[in-house]
């Protein structure tokens, strides 16, 4: 589903746009996170438990996350759409990783600091597992 132009870009640390299905009254506001592209082509990221954009995903486990190519590069973007799991499982692995993915392997002292409070939180790991792929060249 997704090609290797595709993987090339889900494997940079570069911002997923993750919108969930809304309320019947309310339009999807889609929010960044940091993500990682997991081998058998899902997307995974981690979120707190109690935020709304899991209450959401309890109810319609359905998600979009959207990543482009920064400014000064050529146009190119992916959609991925899917069904989600939730799961406690590897969920402050994943956050650990992706700390160090987006922040650097050495922690400047303020990052190692929300590192360490980030180890006594709960987390949720959230996966996408894609059902359609959209991107900048269809």
């Amino acid at each position: 589903m997704l090609t290797d132009v595709d993987r090339a870009l889900l494997s940079r640390p570069l911002h997923a746009f993750v919108a969930t299905v809304a309320k019947p009254d309310r339009l999807p506001a889609p929010r960044p996170v940091w993500f990682d592209l997991t081998a058998g082509g899902d997307i995974q990221l981690f979120s707190s438990p109690s935020t709304a954009r899991v209450a959401r995903l309890r109810a319609v486990p359905r998600a979009t996350a959207v990543v482009a190519a920064p400014t000064g590069e050529p146009e190119r973007w992916v959609a991925v759409e899917g069904d989600v799991t939730l799961h406690s499982e590897g969920a402050l692995e994943l956050a650990e990783t992706l700390a160090h993915r987006y922040w650097g392997d050495e922690l400047a002292p303020e990052h190692q600091a929300v590192l360490d409070e980030w180890r006594g939180l709960e987390w949720v790991r959230i996966v996408i597992h894609p059902t359609a792929v959209k991107r900048s060249a269809d």
